[in-house]
């Protein structure tokens, strides 16, 4: 037997309630993939970084300390939302400070501007795909603004993860990835 560190894990994660609640996803999924209309599933999700981070640990001579130059300040957070599918990142716009609804409003509308052609927005006919917007359950994707948004969006739906649940969100298994996908020189900040 060897000592091992010990990883925190919520006692609410593996409840029954929660494993219920990630079923009734994965049957919700299911249903939509067996549905006549084409569903396409886009992964939201917002990522909050600080701009003046640095490694942490550093090589050099033994008895010469390890050093590193740092901006005095702080430096400001960005924050990146953005989407992926499989047909990989479909939008993505960064922006200083925290995303809000009204920032959320303007990514959402980005990303149907680049989904829907100009002909095919306002129409819902039989043959043209859904698009399942899928992100996690945040009080301001439940704000009046963003339902009223879907409202107005017909080939646009959302779906939320349920909780403890990142494992079922490509963004998550994808992060990695997501984030070196996307060029800072691009960044309109």
């Amino acid at each position: 037997m060897a000592m091992k560190q010990l990883y925190r894990v919520p006692f609410q994660r593996n409840s029954d309630v929660e494993k219920e609640a990630r079923c009734q996803y994965v049957e919700r999924i299911m249903e939509l993939e067996v549905e006549e209309a084409h569903h396409v599933f886009i992964y939201v999700d917002e990522a909050g970084f600080n701009l003046s981070k640095v490694k942490r640990h550093g090589r050099n001579l033994v008895g010469y300390r390890a050093t590193i130059t740092v901006p005095g300040q702080r430096g400001a957070n960005i924050t990146m939302c953005a989407a992926i599918s499989n047909d990989g990142v479909l939008c993505h716009i960064p922006a200083i400070g925290p995303y809000n609804t009204e920032r959320l409003i303007t990514f959402l509308n980005a990303l149907h501007e680049r989904l829907i052609p100009p002909e095919e927005r306002g129409l819902l006919r039989p043959g043209m795909p859904l698009f399942v917007i899928i992100w996690y359950n945040v009080a301001f994707h439940h704000f009046r603004l963003v339902n009223e948004w879907f409202g107005v969006h017909h080939r646009m739906m959302m779906l939320f993860l349920p909780a403890y649940s990142p494992f079922l969100s490509s963004s998550v298994l994808g992060g990695g990835r997501f984030m070196i996908t996307i060029p800072m020189s691009k960044c309109p900040c």
